[in-house]
């Protein structure tokens, strides 16, 4: 290790070690960013030579899904094309209340914006906490370091999670929504399972899709140089399902065709939803894990993205590309995998990395 790794090694254990994450930053009044969190120049000049795109993802209208046949055809046809082309889209009418989603954001930001001393007891980097705050999972593998603090909240079907074990400032605001995304995230996995020609349930109850499920209550406090930065590093998602609430800030850009960035623009009450890796491999490709950043701004961003993956306890499911979707003429493109071994592979790479899915490619 050279000096430089050795100083930037210090930095970020230093940074660490306070527990307060970005916001002590800000709270400290720095104006010039420190050295860890500004973007390498090659990388911002590329992001001026990318062309612009005005095109906005999918906005699927999901009012009437139980009760009018056709108009479910309609929207199983919607979500099929979204998922294949843009890997995104976002959803209206999706039965979560407008109060709901503003009681979360607005206890999102009590949380970050408390008592430092209440925040840092749940300050922690083990995986095998439920209930956990920090800055940058990815701290010491990550080329850029992320403007974003995160409150990260694990729920598993087989092992209910006490409320108890959340911070009182979002503890009633945090389990209203879970609630209700949770019944949301199913009703998308049998709309995707109908797009796939599959049975209603054949990714939620059949594959058990839905299993594992966390909630990653970010927050983007306002950067003194934002044109600098990175709210959080192009990535795609380990999960099969990831459900995306935000408050009317905006940041978040889906890159489009592997060419531009397209800005995803807050609509009050709508939600994003996104494929993950997972959903890709086990549609064997036709179903797309699309790459995803968000910049930061002048301005605090909240945001609560809701991720759904598959069974990590015993007896362990192994996800290899659905039977029913391969064929002599288009064959498995990847391997099978545990969901342990997925999410440990992810842990260890820095988000700018390369998709862990690139490695379960046959």
């Amino acid at each position: 290790m050279d000096m430089s790794d050795d100083d930037r090694m210090k930095e970020l254990m230093a940074f660490d070690n306070t527990k307060l994450g970005v916001k002590g930053l800000v709270d400290a009044k720095v104006v010039n960013l420190p050295k860890m969190f500004i973007r390498p120049a090659e990388e911002l000049a590329e992001d001026l030579a990318r062309p612009k795109s005005q095109a906005g993802i999918p906005i699927i209208d999901l009012d009437g899904l139980l009760t009018d046949d056709r108009r479910r055809e309609i929207v199983v046809d919607q979500v099929r094309i979204a998922s294949e082309t843009w890997g995104f889209f976002q959803v209206v009418n999706h039965g979560i209340p407008v109060g709901v989603l503003d009681k979360l954001m607005a206890g999102i930001r009590k949380f970050n914006e408390q008592d430092i001393e209440a925040k840092k007891e749940f300050y922690s980097r083990d995986h095998a906490r439920r209930v956990k705050f920090n800055s940058n999972y990815d701290l010491f593998e990550s080329k850029t370091v992320s403007w974003r603090d995160s409150l990260i909240i694990t729920m598993v079907t087989s092992d209910p999670l006490d409320p108890i074990e959340l911070p009182s400032a979002c503890r009633d605001e945090s389990m209203e929504y879970i609630n209700h995304v949770t019944e949301l995230g199913n009703k998308i996995f049998d709309l995707l399972s109908e797009a796939l020609r599959l049975k209603p349930d054949h990714l939620r109850t059949t594959m058990q899709c839905n299993e594992a499920r966390s909630l990653g209550c970010h927050y983007y406090p306002e950067c003194p140089e934002p044109e600098l930065a990175i709210g959080i590093t192009q990535h795609t998602d380990s999960s099969f399902l990831t459900i995306v609430a935000q408050d009317q800030t905006g940041g978040l850009q889906v890159l489009h065709g592997n060419k531009n960035w397209v800005d995803v623009k807050p609509i009050p009450g709508a939600l994003v939803v996104n494929i993950g890796d997972l959903l890709q491999l086990v549609s064997n490709d036709k179903l797309k894990s699309v790459v995803h950043r968000v910049l930061p701004s002048r301005q605090t961003r909240v945001s609560a993205a809701f991720f759904l993956a598959g069974r990590l306890a015993p007896p362990a499911i192994l996800y290899g590309p659905i039977k029913e979707l391969t064929s002599e003429e288009n064959p498995a493109k990847y391997r099978g995998v545990l969901i342990s071994e997925y999410l440990a592979k992810f842990r260890t790479k820095g988000l700018h990395e390369k998709p862990c899915l690139d490695q379960y490619r046959l």
